[in-house]
């Protein structure tokens, strides 16, 4: 019989796993020793943070990431035909939610293996939860270009599908490039499209907040050098200006 493929969300920061995972979820994490994670000096700190009772240099750990040619990930299932359960983590947050665990997970289910996953934070949710856009209809993109003008012009047709479907349009920056992201945001939406702010989520340094594009032109040190999940929707409700 096939073992289990456990999803073990992780924290989105530097803070006591107890803090933002159910004790369930702790309690699987720290009876497994396969792992298959995205970068196994970040998950062995993880494990260590929720109190893996093994040591941890003694747990088998595989990396999947966006380095990983499609023909090794075959391979990651071993621990699983042999009966083993197996546990995926992420970086940070959900594991195969904008992660490349995502594979793992289908390669688990052409194989009828279980697949399970566990309670904890997700950054994209917890962002709309906040916004205020509305979770009715939204869709996630990822990164956007990095550069002009072509993250403009994305900018303006994320701004257009989020018109047109009426759907809160959400997407994420490396922390290094949020200031540039929310100043093109202000620049190149309608002044009333709203923009919606989500800085270090779950975190004690945590910010969010829905303006209109315009109010949030010169406000960039806001984000500056910070995790975000920005969102943008276009609705005829009275939002702050400032």
């Amino acid at each position: 019989m096939a073992g289990t493929l456990y999803l073990i969300p992780v924290p989105l920061g530097p803070v006591d796993p107890a803090s933002c995972l159910p004790p369930d979820t702790l309690a699987v994490a720290r009876r497994l020793d396969c792992f298959v994670v995205e970068r196994a000096k970040t998950a062995r700190a993880h494990l260590k943070a929720m109190g893996h009772p093994l040591p941890i240099q003694s747990l088998n750990i595989a990396e999947l990431n966006e380095h990983t040619p499609a023909a090794a990930i075959d391979a990651l299932l071993a621990p699983l035909r042999a009966g083993r359960d197996l546990g995926l983590l992420s970086e940070a947050g959900c594991p195969a939610v904008a992660d490349p665990g995502a594979a793992l997970v289908m390669a688990a289910h052409r194989e009828n293996i279980p697949v399970i996953p566990l309670i904890g934070p997700s950054s994209i949710l917890l962002a709309l939860m906040a916004s205020g856009l509305g979770g009715q209809r939204f869709a996630f993109h990822g990164y956007l270009p990095a550069k002009e003008p072509e993250r403009s012009q994305r900018i303006r047709e994320l701004e257009k599908t989020a018109r047109r479907d009426k759907a809160t349009q959400l997407f994420i920056e490396t922390p290094y490039r949020s200031a540039a992201l929310l100043d093109a945001l202000a620049a190149a939406l309608a002044p009333d499209t709203l923009v919606s702010v989500g800085a270090d989520l779950s975190l004690p340094s945590q910010m969010i907040r829905t303006l209109k594009a315009e109010a949030w032109r010169g406000q960039n040190d806001a984000v500056r050098d910070r995790l975000v999940v920005f969102g943008i929707a276009v609705q005829d409700v009275p939002v702050p200006k400032s």
